[in-house]
């Protein structure tokens, strides 16, 4: 079963994290994943989209992988369809970064358990602008 952090959690990461790796990001302003991380990168967060399909959205050059961001990175935001989440998830584990963060509508219990297993803070089927504007 999945259990997501409190929103007061919530809140205290999204307050102490400054870098989100967004896995899914399109490039089209009328697409949820464009709008949502514009809103991040207006509220003050480093932005880093991964799509390999993309060269650039918001202004900064796109990665291919997880595997590709130089740094640390503070929350990877996933915009992929729930089945693509065991494969994301693995590839998360490798890099290191602090929370994993699938968006609304999208929760995978594979996901969740390989990473929880693996000691990894995890939030699944909420959205983060939402969850940054009630916890500002």
């Amino acid at each position: 079963m999945i259990e997501n952090p409190s929103r007061e959690e919530m809140g205290k990461m999204l307050k102490k994290s400054k870098r989100i790796a967004v896995v899914g990001l399109s490039d089209n302003p009328e697409r949820t994943s464009y709008m949502v991380s514009k809103a991040m990168q207006d509220s003050g967060y480093e932005i880093i989209p991964v799509n390999p399909a993309v060269s650039e959205v918001l202004g900064v050059k796109a990665v291919k992988s997880l595997k590709d961001i130089e740094g640390h990175v503070d929350i990877v935001n996933v915009f992929r369809r729930s089945e693509f989440l065991p494969e994301i998830a693995k590839e998360f584990a490798e890099i290191d970064a602090d929370i994993f963060w699938a968006q609304l509508g999208v929760e995978s219990e594979e996901a969740y358990n390989f990473l929880k297993e693996k000691g990894h803070t995890v939030i699944m089927n909420r959205c983060i602008k939402v969850e940054h504007a009630l916890t500002k």
